[in-house]
């Protein structure tokens, strides 16, 4: 449970904008702020069944655009490739590490 809402929060960073404002404002509550779903009831003024149904969509709606755009993927394999250089370095192998680097560098 706790992945996916590490996930969520993230794919919110990429495409929260993407959502209509009830639900950008609604996930960065539960999400970000770490507010119960009554808290957002609360002072959102609808129900708590509301506010759980307004995260579900906008779940979906998230992962539906990570589905079409892939950009937390993409950050994924250029996060990991930047870390290989890394240890690359650390380990004195610069020449591999500029040319990891380079290569990574290119494709973005």
């Amino acid at each position: 449970m706790k992945e996916k809402s590490i996930r969520t929060g993230i794919l919110l960073d990429f495409y929260g904008n993407l959502l209509t404002d009830k639900m950008r404002e609604t996930c960065e509550s539960y999400y970000n702020e770490d507010l119960s779903l009554a808290e957002i009831a609360a002072d959102t003024g609808i129900s708590r069944q509301g506010v759980y149904d307004t995260l579900h969509r906008a779940e979906k709606q998230l992962e539906a655009y990570e589905e079409r755009l892939g950009l937390l993927e993409l950050f994924e394999k250029q996060q990991a490739r930047a870390k290989k250089a890394l240890e690359m370095i650390n380990s004195g192998d610069s020449a591999s590490a500029a040319k990891e680097l380079e290569e990574l560098i290119e494709e973005m």
